[in-house]
Protein backbone atom coordinates (compact mmCIF):
# COMPACT_ATOMS: atom_id res chain seq x y z
CA UNK A 1 0.00 0.00 0.00
CA UNK A 2 1.07 3.17 -0.68
CA UNK A 3 2.56 5.09 2.49
CA UNK A 4 0.19 6.83 4.31
CA UNK A 5 -2.65 6.27 1.99
CA UNK A 6 -6.17 6.46 4.44
CA UNK A 7 -8.61 6.79 1.74
CA UNK A 8 -9.52 7.37 -1.91
CA UNK A 9 -11.64 10.06 -2.94
CA UNK A 10 -13.22 9.96 -6.39
CA UNK A 11 -15.57 12.11 -8.59
CA UNK A 12 -16.59 9.84 -11.43
CA UNK A 13 -18.47 12.09 -14.35
CA UNK A 14 -19.64 11.27 -17.42
CA UNK A 15 -16.15 11.59 -19.66
CA UNK A 16 -14.14 11.35 -17.00
CA UNK A 17 -12.41 10.05 -13.90
CA UNK A 18 -10.78 11.64 -11.20
CA UNK A 19 -9.08 10.63 -7.96
CA UNK A 20 -7.51 11.91 -4.54
CA UNK A 21 -5.39 9.50 -2.82
CA UNK A 22 -5.65 10.60 0.87
CA UNK A 23 -3.67 10.68 4.34
CA UNK A 24 -5.64 10.49 7.43
CA UNK A 25 -4.54 14.16 8.17
CA UNK A 26 -6.46 15.18 4.77
CA UNK A 27 -3.10 15.65 2.68
CA UNK A 28 -3.24 14.86 -0.84
CA UNK A 29 -1.16 12.30 -1.60
CA UNK A 30 -1.55 11.72 -4.95
CA UNK A 31 -3.66 13.14 -8.07
CA UNK A 32 -4.54 10.58 -10.67
CA UNK A 33 -7.08 10.73 -13.80
CA UNK A 34 -8.57 9.16 -16.83
CA UNK A 35 -11.02 9.21 -19.41
CA UNK A 36 -13.00 6.30 -18.58
CA UNK A 37 -16.13 8.28 -17.60
CA UNK A 38 -19.43 6.30 -17.31
CA UNK A 39 -19.90 6.86 -20.95
CA UNK A 40 -17.25 4.74 -21.55
CA UNK A 41 -18.41 2.35 -19.08
CA UNK A 42 -20.53 -0.89 -19.17
CA UNK A 43 -21.27 -1.41 -15.68
CA UNK A 44 -19.12 -4.44 -15.27
CA UNK A 45 -16.40 -2.05 -15.69
CA UNK A 46 -16.50 -0.01 -13.16
CA UNK A 47 -14.33 -1.36 -10.92
CA UNK A 48 -11.38 -2.65 -13.48
CA UNK A 49 -11.24 1.16 -14.49
CA UNK A 50 -10.73 2.16 -11.02
CA UNK A 51 -8.29 -0.82 -9.80
CA UNK A 52 -6.43 0.62 -13.94
CA UNK A 53 -6.33 4.13 -11.88
CA UNK A 54 -5.36 3.32 -8.58
CA UNK A 55 -4.93 -0.46 -7.66
CA UNK A 56 -0.94 -0.22 -7.60
CA UNK A 57 -1.48 1.84 -4.21
CA UNK A 58 -3.91 0.32 -2.42
CA UNK A 59 -1.42 -2.73 -1.64
CA UNK A 60 -3.61 -5.37 0.12
CA UNK A 61 -5.88 -2.88 1.35
CA UNK A 62 -8.85 -3.01 2.48
CA UNK A 63 -9.37 0.67 1.80
CA UNK A 64 -12.70 2.86 1.49
CA UNK A 65 -13.36 4.65 -1.85
CA UNK A 66 -16.13 7.45 -1.42
CA UNK A 67 -17.23 8.03 -4.56
CA UNK A 68 -19.50 11.01 -6.19
CA UNK A 69 -20.91 11.28 -9.37
CA UNK A 70 -22.27 9.45 -12.49
CA UNK A 71 -20.64 6.23 -10.88
CA UNK A 72 -24.20 6.12 -8.75
CA UNK A 73 -26.75 6.30 -11.94
CA UNK A 74 -28.92 3.82 -13.33
CA UNK A 75 -26.16 3.16 -16.25
CA UNK A 76 -23.46 3.04 -13.46
CA UNK A 77 -21.89 1.03 -11.21
CA UNK A 78 -25.07 1.06 -8.98
CA UNK A 79 -27.58 3.00 -8.58
CA UNK A 80 -27.50 5.36 -6.07
CA UNK A 81 -31.47 6.83 -5.51
CA UNK A 82 -32.13 10.36 -5.44
CA UNK A 83 -32.73 12.33 -2.62
CA UNK A 84 -35.26 14.79 -2.79
CA UNK A 85 -35.27 18.65 -2.28
CA UNK A 86 -35.62 20.23 -0.29
CA UNK A 87 -32.26 18.85 1.33
CA UNK A 88 -29.15 19.47 2.64
CA UNK A 89 -26.18 17.64 0.43
CA UNK A 90 -26.88 13.86 1.45
CA UNK A 91 -24.52 12.48 4.01
CA UNK A 92 -22.39 9.09 3.70
CA UNK A 93 -25.34 7.59 5.39
CA UNK A 94 -27.13 7.47 2.65
CA UNK A 95 -24.42 6.18 0.23
CA UNK A 96 -24.99 2.30 -1.68
CA UNK A 97 -22.49 0.31 -1.46
CA UNK A 98 -20.90 -0.78 -4.26
CA UNK A 99 -20.59 -4.80 -5.56
CA UNK A 100 -16.58 -5.87 -5.86
CA UNK A 101 -15.30 -8.31 -6.53
CA UNK A 102 -11.69 -7.47 -5.27
CA UNK A 103 -11.53 -7.57 -1.24
CA UNK A 104 -9.23 -4.61 -1.33
CA UNK A 105 -12.10 -2.29 -1.78
CA UNK A 106 -14.19 -0.95 0.16
CA UNK A 107 -17.24 1.28 -1.98
CA UNK A 108 -19.21 3.73 -1.19
CA UNK A 109 -21.45 5.93 -3.99
CA UNK A 110 -22.93 8.97 -2.59
CA UNK A 111 -26.72 9.90 -3.68
CA UNK A 112 -27.71 12.40 -5.94
CA UNK A 113 -30.69 15.07 -5.67
CA UNK A 114 -34.07 15.13 -7.74
CA UNK A 115 -36.95 17.80 -7.91
CA UNK A 116 -40.08 16.52 -8.48
CA UNK A 117 -41.36 19.95 -10.34
CA UNK A 118 -39.97 20.99 -12.51
CA UNK A 119 -38.43 17.99 -13.19
CA UNK A 120 -34.29 17.65 -12.52
CA UNK A 121 -31.80 15.82 -11.18
CA UNK A 122 -27.96 16.23 -10.29
CA UNK A 123 -25.19 13.98 -9.23
CA UNK A 124 -21.76 14.82 -7.99
CA UNK A 125 -22.72 18.53 -7.53
CA UNK A 126 -24.38 17.93 -4.31
CA UNK A 127 -20.75 16.97 -3.32
CA UNK A 128 -19.79 20.44 -4.47
CA UNK A 129 -22.34 22.16 -2.59
CA UNK A 130 -21.54 20.31 0.28
CA UNK A 131 -17.79 21.74 -0.35
CA UNK A 132 -19.41 25.08 -0.63
CA UNK A 133 -21.31 25.17 2.61
CA UNK A 134 -18.08 24.23 4.35
CA UNK A 135 -16.37 27.51 2.84
CA UNK A 136 -19.75 29.74 2.84
CA UNK A 137 -21.47 28.16 6.13
CA UNK A 138 -23.75 31.34 6.54
CA UNK A 139 -24.56 31.93 2.42
CA UNK A 140 -28.06 32.14 1.48
CA UNK A 141 -28.42 32.80 -1.85
CA UNK A 142 -27.95 31.34 -5.68
CA UNK A 143 -24.90 29.25 -6.19
CA UNK A 144 -24.51 28.53 -10.60
CA UNK A 145 -21.98 25.10 -11.19
CA UNK A 146 -21.06 25.78 -14.98
CA UNK A 147 -20.69 22.83 -16.69
CA UNK A 148 -21.89 20.37 -19.57
CA UNK A 149 -25.25 20.61 -17.90
CA UNK A 150 -25.30 24.04 -15.49
CA UNK A 151 -26.90 23.80 -12.53
CA UNK A 152 -28.68 26.87 -10.72
CA UNK A 153 -29.49 26.24 -6.86
CA UNK A 154 -31.18 28.18 -4.78
CA UNK A 155 -29.73 27.57 -0.88
CA UNK A 156 -30.96 28.67 2.28
CA UNK A 157 -29.42 27.33 5.66
CA UNK A 158 -27.38 24.81 4.32
CA UNK A 159 -30.10 23.60 2.57
CA UNK A 160 -30.71 23.03 -1.21
CA UNK A 161 -34.20 24.27 -2.15
CA UNK A 162 -34.32 24.35 -5.80
CA UNK A 163 -32.28 23.86 -8.83
CA UNK A 164 -32.76 24.08 -12.92
CA UNK A 165 -30.57 22.28 -14.86
CA UNK A 166 -29.45 24.35 -18.45
CA UNK A 167 -27.84 22.33 -21.27
CA UNK A 168 -25.98 25.27 -22.60
CA UNK A 169 -22.35 23.57 -22.47
CA UNK A 170 -23.76 20.39 -24.15
CA UNK A 171 -25.65 22.95 -26.86
CA UNK A 172 -22.04 24.63 -27.61
CA UNK A 173 -20.72 21.38 -28.07
CA UNK A 174 -23.05 19.83 -30.85
CA UNK A 175 -22.99 23.41 -32.15
CA UNK A 176 -19.27 23.75 -32.41
CA UNK A 177 -18.92 20.34 -33.20
CA UNK A 178 -21.70 18.61 -35.55
CA UNK A 179 -23.60 21.45 -36.94
CA UNK A 180 -22.82 23.92 -39.94
CA UNK A 181 -20.83 26.03 -37.79
CA UNK A 182 -17.89 23.41 -37.03
CA UNK A 183 -17.02 25.25 -40.28
CA UNK A 184 -16.79 29.07 -38.36
CA UNK A 185 -15.84 28.32 -35.00
CA UNK A 186 -11.94 28.73 -34.24
CA UNK A 187 -9.65 28.47 -31.08
CA UNK A 188 -9.20 31.72 -28.73
CA UNK A 189 -11.49 34.59 -27.09
CA UNK A 190 -12.73 37.64 -27.90
CA UNK A 191 -14.15 39.33 -25.00
CA UNK A 192 -15.83 42.47 -26.45
CA UNK A 193 -17.81 39.90 -28.97
CA UNK A 194 -18.49 37.63 -26.09
CA UNK A 195 -20.36 40.26 -24.15
CA UNK A 196 -22.59 41.93 -27.16
CA UNK A 197 -23.58 38.37 -27.59
CA UNK A 198 -24.72 37.95 -23.99
CA UNK A 199 -26.34 41.22 -24.66
CA UNK A 200 -28.29 40.66 -27.80
CA UNK A 201 -29.43 36.88 -26.39
CA UNK A 202 -30.63 38.84 -23.22
CA UNK A 203 -32.51 41.19 -24.89
CA UNK A 204 -34.27 39.56 -27.74
CA UNK A 205 -33.95 35.88 -27.16
CA UNK A 206 -36.07 34.73 -30.04
CA UNK A 207 -33.72 35.81 -32.63
CA UNK A 208 -31.13 33.75 -30.93
CA UNK A 209 -31.47 30.87 -33.61
CA UNK A 210 -31.08 33.35 -36.05
CA UNK A 211 -28.24 34.93 -34.77
CA UNK A 212 -26.32 31.23 -34.86
CA UNK A 213 -26.95 30.98 -38.17
CA UNK A 214 -25.48 34.46 -38.73
CA UNK A 215 -21.82 33.53 -37.37
CA UNK A 216 -21.86 30.96 -40.48
CA UNK A 217 -23.21 33.61 -43.03
CA UNK A 218 -21.05 36.27 -41.38
CA UNK A 219 -18.00 33.53 -41.77
CA UNK A 220 -18.54 33.23 -45.33
CA UNK A 221 -19.61 36.60 -46.67
CA UNK A 222 -17.08 38.96 -44.26
CA UNK A 223 -14.69 36.30 -43.24
CA UNK A 224 -15.70 36.52 -39.56
CA UNK A 225 -12.63 35.17 -37.57
CA UNK A 226 -12.89 31.78 -35.78
CA UNK A 227 -11.98 32.89 -32.31
CA UNK A 228 -14.89 35.89 -32.53
CA UNK A 229 -17.57 33.32 -33.94
CA UNK A 230 -16.65 31.20 -30.91
CA UNK A 231 -17.10 33.59 -28.28
CA UNK A 232 -20.22 34.62 -30.10
CA UNK A 233 -21.56 31.47 -30.33
CA UNK A 234 -20.66 31.04 -26.27
CA UNK A 235 -22.61 34.59 -25.42
CA UNK A 236 -25.24 33.85 -27.34
CA UNK A 237 -26.01 30.89 -25.52
CA UNK A 238 -25.12 31.61 -21.97
CA UNK A 239 -27.22 34.91 -22.58
CA UNK A 240 -30.33 32.70 -23.59
CA UNK A 241 -29.70 30.48 -20.40
CA UNK A 242 -29.24 33.96 -18.15
CA UNK A 243 -32.76 34.92 -19.32
CA UNK A 244 -34.17 31.71 -18.39
CA UNK A 245 -32.36 32.05 -15.33
CA UNK A 246 -33.23 35.11 -14.10
CA UNK A 247 -35.29 34.02 -11.47
CA UNK A 248 -32.59 32.40 -9.35
CA UNK A 249 -29.95 35.14 -9.90
CA UNK A 250 -31.58 38.51 -9.98
CA UNK A 251 -30.73 40.35 -7.23
CA UNK A 252 -29.27 37.43 -5.15
CA UNK A 253 -25.72 36.82 -4.02
CA UNK A 254 -24.08 34.36 -6.21
CA UNK A 255 -21.32 32.15 -5.98
CA UNK A 256 -19.84 30.16 -9.18
CA UNK A 257 -17.97 26.90 -9.20
CA UNK A 258 -16.20 25.51 -12.33
CA UNK A 259 -13.53 25.24 -14.42
CA UNK A 260 -12.09 28.48 -14.07
CA UNK A 261 -11.90 29.81 -17.76
CA UNK A 262 -16.51 29.28 -18.05
CA UNK A 263 -16.13 30.53 -14.81
CA UNK A 264 -15.16 33.61 -15.87
CA UNK A 265 -17.22 33.47 -18.96
CA UNK A 266 -20.08 33.47 -16.58
CA UNK A 267 -18.76 35.89 -13.72
CA UNK A 268 -18.20 38.44 -16.73
CA UNK A 269 -21.92 37.98 -18.06
CA UNK A 270 -23.30 38.05 -14.82
CA UNK A 271 -21.47 41.22 -13.70
CA UNK A 272 -22.37 42.91 -16.69
CA UNK A 273 -26.13 42.64 -15.25
CA UNK A 274 -25.00 43.87 -11.93
CA UNK A 275 -25.15 40.92 -9.78
CA UNK A 276 -22.83 39.97 -7.23
CA UNK A 277 -20.38 37.30 -7.59
CA UNK A 278 -18.00 35.14 -5.66
CA UNK A 279 -16.22 32.82 -7.57
CA UNK A 280 -14.74 29.08 -5.86
CA UNK A 281 -12.35 26.30 -7.56
CA UNK A 282 -14.69 23.37 -8.69
CA UNK A 283 -12.02 21.16 -8.02
CA UNK A 284 -11.54 22.29 -4.56
CA UNK A 285 -14.71 22.38 -3.23
CA UNK A 286 -15.38 18.84 -5.14
CA UNK A 287 -12.71 17.48 -3.11
CA UNK A 288 -14.49 19.56 0.20
CA UNK A 289 -16.69 17.53 -0.03
CA UNK A 290 -15.55 14.20 -0.44
CA UNK A 291 -13.75 15.00 2.90
CA UNK A 292 -16.89 15.97 4.21
CA UNK A 293 -18.21 12.55 3.56
CA UNK A 294 -15.42 10.80 4.67
CA UNK A 295 -15.58 12.56 8.40
CA UNK A 296 -19.17 11.27 8.51
CA UNK A 297 -17.39 7.94 8.58
CA UNK A 298 -15.42 8.81 11.06
CA UNK A 299 -18.16 9.95 13.40
CA UNK A 300 -20.15 7.45 13.01
CA UNK A 301 -17.59 5.08 14.19
CA UNK A 302 -17.25 6.79 17.34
Amino acid sequence: MMDGLDWIAVDWGTSNLRAWLMAADGTILDKRSSDRGMNALSRDGFEPALLDLVGDAIGNGPVTVIVCGMAGSRQGWAEAPYRSVPSAPPQLSAATRALVHDPRLDVRILPGLKQEQPADVMRGEETQLRGIFLANPGFDGTICLPGTHTKWVQVSAREVVSFRTFMTGELYALLSANSVLRHSIGEGWDGEAFSEAVSDAMSRPGSVAGHLFGLRAEGLLRGLDGARAASRLSGLLIGLELAGARPYWLGQPIILAGASDLSRAYESALSAQGAAVERLDSEAVTLAGLVAARADMKETAT
